[in-house]
């Protein structure tokens, strides 16, 4: 039975890190992206995640739909990161694809979820622990990003979170 693996903690706190440390073993393993270089700052931190990765990984780049990237991996695929629902989430804003604060593309991640074609890790930031912004759209973005961990750890098998480099298993 393929298992989901949630892992997450603040910015900088070394998820994508920890949830790099877990796939060790795996040999066939995809990383699917959702950062978009969209200027010179974020280019270098995909060149970064880039190298700390290596070269053992298939990278999959996909802003929009994850579920989709993950329904379509190779048959042979041992283990899946998707690294960020953060990210992914801003992109679905930005877009204007978030009605009401869920979308299509929202469940459809959940549903593929229930039965992953492989193990999963799941990385994504805790937003809720800080100052309560001072904007609605900050405020409706970081609410939702609340339901979404909520909803995306209640369906994991093992559920972490990541403080200055140090795992925390929740369940």
């Amino acid at each position: 039975m393929n298992r989901t693996t949630y892992i997450s903690g603040g910015c900088r706190s070394g998820k994508s890190s920890f949830a790099l440390q877990l796939m060790q073993s795996y040999q066939r393993k995809v990383y699917i992206a959702t950062a978009q270089a969209v200027d010179t700052e974020m280019q270098q931190r995909i060149q970064k995640h880039q190298q700390e990765r290596g070269q053992s990984f298939i990278t999959v780049e996909e802003p929009l739909d994850p579920a989709q990237a993950l329904s379509r991996l190779p048959g042979d695929t041992q283990a899946a990161v998707l690294d960020c629902l953060t990210v992914w989430l801003g992109n679905l804003m930005h877009h204007s694809l978030l009605q009401e604060d869920t979308c299509p593309l929202l469940e459809n991640l959940f549903s593929v979820l229930e039965k992953p074609p492989c193990d999963v890790f799941l990385v994504s930031n805790e937003l809720g622990m800080g100052l309560v912004p001072g904007d609605p759209l900050s405020r409706r973005y970081r609410d939702t990003m609340g339901r979404v961990n909520q909803r995306a750890s209640s369906l994991a098998h093992q559920a972490y979170f990541v403080v200055s480099g140090m795992p925390l298993r929740l369940k």
